[in-house]
């Protein structure tokens, strides 16, 4: 396809996309509008989004396709760690294997787990343009084992993977979901029996697991009538003396502290460090607000997510792991960095290679079509 139509379509879909997320309306009201953050068919941050408008959403789409560096991208492939079903049925307890992006696998009481399974190769409503893949999964849906629960944080393109769920849906035995978010898989045809959708400070527990939805700010939508239709969520994660935070995506706010005073110490805290841009300041978190979440939290390790595999902001591929590391040295605070694949022991954790910092070869040997091409 012409590479300037391409471009042009995918300046549509994300202005599309950019102004549903954004949008002031909604065709199908939330399903329970008397909760606190449900009002005018809508959910809502504790502190009101700066809504950029039009014109600046606009204005983004257009320095992001034409401004865009060529360090988004890695210049040399990112190193993945294979992993095969009998790893994992011979990992220990209390284990995490990150496989991209949010993606976790976390092994708890003996089960698995995994948190917003997105294997497709773009996050995006399309497989034939959008953010791609940088790497592989370390692991494939049909190698998988069976899968005790899916936790989600919101409905967003790179968190909620309509092609991942319902392959995983036959394996999964619960889906533990936001408000709303649970009705789009039934929707997708998830059974309703394996879906449990909770509202901001509610819990429940599978197998001994016990998971609280924990305030999160930031937005949702899939399409131009659903703006902030469904609720989004951080998780609390407890099992057998196991604490974890799981952030999903964010933006700074005062709430961390409160899940830090209700739940924490975190023996380890999953927080989103990446796609970052001081022209979405309050819905993704800068490094510097991540450690401070992380501390908040009252954490012990902390591993940043949300980086790593998709390109979806202006700073350069590696710069979120960069930054919080210099950050974490300074701060006294331990960093865990596991490569993709890489094992991690959640009770013992280990601070990991800085894996990224292998991957600089010369500009010169990646083909400046590859590269353009990982983009689109």
């Amino acid at each position: 396809m012409n590479r300037t139509l391409v471009r042009t379509l995918f300046a549509g879909v994300l202005v599309t996309m950019a102004t549903a997320s954004l949008c002031a309306f909604s065709r199908t009201p939330v399903a329970s509008a008397d909760l606190s953050q449900a009002r005018d068919g809508k959910y809502h941050n504790v502190v009101p989004r700066q809504a950029p408008g039009f014109t600046k959403m606009l204005a983004i789409a257009w320095r992001v396709l034409t401004r865009k560096p060529d360090t988004t991208v890695p210049r040399g492939p990112v190193p993945v760690q294979p992993l095969t079903a009998a790893a994992l049925a011979d990992a220990p307890d209390a284990s995490l294997f990150r496989l991209g992006h949010s993606t976790l696998l976390l092994k708890l009481r003996g089960e698995l787990w995994l948190t917003d399974p997105v294997f497709s190769e773009r996050a995006s409503p399309f497989q034939w343009m959008g953010p791609k893949r940088f790497h592989e999964s370390p692991i494939g849906i049909d190698e998988l084992p069976p899968i005790k629960g899916v936790i989600l944080s919101h409905d967003h393109y790179d968190h909620l993977d309509h092609a991942a769920i319902m392959k995983l849906a036959p394996k999964v035995d619960v889906f533990i979901t936001p408000l709303g978010v649970g009705d789009r898989l039934v929707d997708w045809g998830v059974d309703p029996a394996k879906v449990r959708q909770l509202d901001w400070w509610q819990e429940t527990s599978v197998a001994g697991v016990r998971l609280v939805a924990a305030p999160a700010q930031h937005f949702s939508g899939r399409g131009l009538t659903d703006g902030d239709r469904t609720l989004w969520a951080s998780w609390v994660i407890l099992a057998d003396g196991l604490r974890l935070f799981f952030s999903g995506d964010t933006g700074y706010h005062a709430d961390f502290a409160t899940i830090g005073e209700r739940f924490g110490p975190f023996d380890v805290t999953l927080l989103e460090t990446g796609a970052y841009d001081e022209q979405w300041p309050d819905v993704h978190m800068q490094p510097e607000q991540t450690l401070q979440a992380h501390r908040d939290l009252r954490g012990r390790w902390l591993m940043p997510v949300h980086n790593g595999t998709f390109d979806l902001a202006m700073h350069a591929w590696d710069e979120p792991f960069d930054r919080i590391e210099a950050l974490a040295a300074a701060g006294g605070i331990a960093l865990a960095t596991p490569a993709m694949g890489e094992r991690l022991s959640l009770r013992q954790p280990h601070a990991g290679q800085r894996w990224w910092r292998e991957l600089q070869p010369a500009a010169a040997e990646v083909p400046p079509q590859a590269a353009a091409e990982a983009r689109l």
